[in-house]
């Protein structure tokens, strides 16, 4: 198994309960934004890629037809499980595959989704490659991922695998349209907003290597000012610091040819 394949498994295994409880990744209105954006109907079959715990394939599931999400972590999947038990939702299943190979034929659905998963990726344009291979002709490939601004990106970065070794790159609203180009995708239509929280509740779910935590909290501390790591970091009323991760939601269509 490739390197960053096992940071995933250990880092996902160890975060899959705490990552299915954390808010802003199970914000409506963010889940709304996502849907619209994605344009998703009732005729509609879905593949989630990276799916966590489930929460965006869940989504998906109120509104389509048809929904599976793979994921490459069993702890992960376990998640997504028992949420679908919780939601009584029996139009959703789960497969454990690596999103770099998926076990589906070409052009098998109609809306091929990924949220906050491309980052972890060490080849983006493959992954988003075969996101394309598995959508039909006229569907839409739909991603969902930090995007940093471009003098900030590598700031960012740095933070990013302190805070969590599975990360590889977040990458720029251009950087972000230039990999959908190089996985022959046409150039996506985009939305961009912040995704906020505390860092008390970030680092509870965070599994940094031993040593980095300090770190991670003087970076924070000394990023408040300026706003070097583009989080929007900031102390409210009471004393805690809070984030907003820049986020952007991409969708673009699948060529015909």
């Amino acid at each position: 198994m490739a390197s960053n394949a096992r940071e995933i498994l250990e880092q996902f295994t160890l975060q899959a309960e705490g990552f299915a409880a954390t808010p802003g990744m199970r914000d409506p209105d963010a889940l709304d934004r996502m849907l619209a954006v994605a344009a998703a109907s009732a005729a509609d079959v879905v593949l989630d890629v990276a799916c966590g715990p489930g929460i965006v394939a869940a989504a998906y599931a109120r509104v389509v037809r048809q929904a599976i999400g793979v994921d490459l972590t069993p702890a992960m999947l376990a998640q997504a499980a028992r949420r679908q038990r919780e939601l009584g939702l029996t139009n959703l299943a789960w497969v454990q595959a690596d999103a770099l190979c998926l076990p589906f034929a070409d052009a098998s659905f109609s809306i091929v989704n990924s949220r906050y998963a491309l980052h972890h990726c060490p080849e983006p344009a493959a992954m988003l490659r075969e996101m394309r291979r598995v959508c039909r002709p006229g569907g839409r490939v739909v991603v969902t991922d930090a995007a940093p601004a471009p003098e900030k990106a590598a700031a960012y970065n740095r933070a990013e695998k302190l805070r969590d070794p599975s990360h590889v790159r977040a990458y720029s609203l251009a950087g972000l349209t230039e990999l959908f180009a190089a996985a022959g995708l046409p150039a996506p239509r985009a939305e961009c907003y912040r995704m906020g929280g505390t860092i008390a509740e970030l680092l509870l779910r965070s599994f940094p290597l031993p040593g980095d935590e300090p770190r991670l909290r003087e970076l924070y501390r000394d990023s408040v000012p300026g706003d070097p790591l583009d989080m929007a970091l900031s102390l409210d009323a009471g004393g805690a610091m809070r984030y907003g991760f820049p986020v952007a939601i991409l969708a673009a269509p699948r060529p015909a040819a």
